[in-house]
């Protein structure tokens, strides 16, 4: 390993070369306090930046093993430096040349605290990742401009952020103590028989639908006490919140006033919120999934004859191919891909849900026999999902009174506030009966697909894994677009360029014909639980911009894959 000031030497020697030259700086560093690796070196100053790293002992770096033993602690912990880096280099990046010369930048994190390789903490030590543009003008090195980033910028944003000196000691235990709290109500759910946990007095409202922070004047969280429960947290300690109970729930109420909130507050629930979010203790089961229509998408051999069956012309939906689902085909197809994978809690929001797919009212089926519709609607399946799968649902109804009839809870939502209206809802349903005849016919399938080699092509070019993002919900694998736009749960680009390396992971080692769908996401999610996400990386050097995802996540990236090719068990 070369020191510092040979590095310095090294670059002076390159001034005035062409770009490329700074290939040779590739190697490891060591500073007085970390050392510094420059792993991949771009190879034009408009071309993606040098990848880097910086690696810090404990024993220089400070932190008490309280904040770095724990998996919860270090997630949250590694989520505060990362936003201590980005800060600490926005404020001394600037322009030194060409292209990306200058720029220090750390892969951003939102307001989920997420497994990510921006940053690693560990009890032996603090890794923190991110890039470099090397100087430059046009194509030629600039050495002094390259001597002051990476040996006068570099160490100052390092020292400023991830040493336990430099930093806010109370914010970073906050971080780490939301993030264990969290995971341990969240553990609390399954066995208290709860589907989701709201705290009392949690901000709900967002800024906006592209601004994920917490409203400045939302209407905190109140609680009816019917649906009041307590919980006992290993830092925040006795904490009061909403309970939701598993089974069908109804959230109902006039426009405006906080249905969808509150159900993308629980979409969201999945995961752990930082300090200051307003959601720290909103937790849902692990396997919630939102699911809705989706018109124009892709389905790849989906048995949706639970829900669509008898279409005209004799064709089977054992077997379900489209390259052009309606909205009630790409809905049965969500919900059956996502039983498919585990789920055990289903959100949905009649605003983005196909109508006739969700319900058929009295009138309508005097008007066209059932002999005649191909569809099942939702509500005729939804107590069936709980009482014969245990899968829970939550709906946001506000213009079909049929579901008051399959509703095990009701929550009306008034001005942001929600109060249980079951008890009325029953007495409302009693009152007015629908008259409408259930319409399911034999059990909902038991989906079991195998992806078939071939589905995913990663290559391009002369690379042989090429993946590419644009946001958190849209992603290129190869020469392949996946629209992830109806894939809602998704909230960084990190998470998507995961999940992009993962279809090209488990495409060579698991689709061999005969493992099923969710016999790989099983072995993929064993895989990275075992050897992190680094397993994922196409290269001999470490990614810094990759975030934990979930297996329904990853699976729903394959559903939409327009090249994935599936055995169904009738082929069999």
């Amino acid at each position: 390993m070369l020191s510092h000031d040979e590095l310095r030497t090294r670059i002076a020697r390159l001034d005035g070369r062409g770009y490329k030259a700074y290939k040779s700086l590739r190697g490891a560093y060591a500073f007085p306090r970390f050392t510094l690796y420059l792993d991949h070196i771009q190879g034009d100053p408009f071309a993606a930046p040098t990848a880097a790293r910086v690696i810090i002992p404990q024993a220089q770096a400070g932190f008490p093993r309280h904040l770095t033993e724990h998996p919860a602690r270090q997630v949250g912990l590694a989520h505060y430096l990362a936003e201590r880096f980005a800060a600490a280099a926005r404020g001394v990046s600037r322009s030194r040349g060409t292209g990306h010369s200058g720029q220090i930048r750390m892969a951003p994190v939102g307001q989920q605290m997420l497994r990510r390789t921006a940053v690693l903490v560990s009890p032996q030590a603090i890794e923190a990742r991110f890039t470099v543009g090397l100087p430059a003008a046009g194509r030629r090195i600039l050495a002094r401009e390259a001597i002051q980033l990476l040996l006068d910028d570099v160490p100052r944003v390092v020292a400023q952020s991830l040493f336990y000196a430099a930093i806010d000691p109370a914010q970073a235990q906050a971080y780490a103590f939301t993030a264990e709290d969290a995971e341990a109500l969240r553990a609390l759910l399954e066995p208290k028989g709860w589907v989701a946990f709201l705290a009392e007095g949690s901000l709900l409202p967002r800024r906006s639908g592209v601004d994920d922070r917490p409203l400045p004047d939302g209407v905190p969280l109140t609680v009816p006490p019917t649906l009041r429960a307590e919980v006992t947290l290993p830092h925040a300690g006795r904490v009061a919140g909403l309970a939701i109970p598993q089974g069908v729930t109804l959230i109902v109420g006039g426009g405006f006033h906080g249905k969808s909130t509150l159900l993308r507050a629980l979409e969201y629930g999945i995961y752990n919120h930082k300090p200051g979010d307003g959601r720290e203790r909103v937790v849902s089961h692990p396997r919630t999934v939102k699911v809705r229509a989706e018109d124009g998408r892709y389905v790849a051999g989906v048995d949706i004859s639970g829900f669509i069956n008898h279409l005209p012309g004799g064709r089977t939906t054992e077997c379900f191919h489209t390259t052009n689902a309606s909205g009630s085909t790409s809905q049965a197809a969500a919900i059956m891909e996502a039983l498919e994978l585990g789920a055990r809690v289903l959100l949905i929001d009649e605003d983005t849900a196909a109508t006739n797919f969700m319900i058929r009212d009295r009138r309508m089926q005097a008007l066209v026999h059932k002999a005649k519709e191909p569809i099942t609607p939702f509500i005729d399946r939804v107590r069936e999902l709980y009482t014969e799968r245990g899968v829970s649902t939550v709906l946001v109804i506000g213009g079909s009174g049929d579901y008051l009839d399959v509703a095990d809870t009701v929550i009306w939502m008034d001005a942001y506030h929600p109060r249980d209206a079951t008890a009325e809802a029953r007495a409302v349903a009693a009152r007015f009966p629908t008259g409408r005849q259930p319409e399911a016919q034999g059990p909902l399938p038991r989906p079991r697909r195998v992806p078939l080699p071939g589905s995913v092509d990663a290559a391009k070019g002369r690379r042989e894994v090429v993946v590419k993002v644009h946001g958190p919900r849209s992603l290129q694998v190869g020469r392949a677009a996946i629209d992830l736009s109806a894939v809602s749960q998704l909230v960084e680009p990190a998470q998507a360029r995961a999940i992009g390396l993962a279809l090209a992971y488990a495409a060579t080692r698991y689709f061999d014909g005969r493992r099923s769908l969710a016999e790989v996401a099983q072995r993929l999610m064993a895989d990275l639980e075992a050897q992190g996400l680094d397993a994922l990386a196409p290269t001999p050097w470490p990614w810094g911009d990759l975030a934990e995802f979930r297996a329904l996540e990853w699976a729903a990236a394959f559903n939409r894959l327009r090249t994935a090719r599936v055995r169904c068990p009738q082929e069999e």
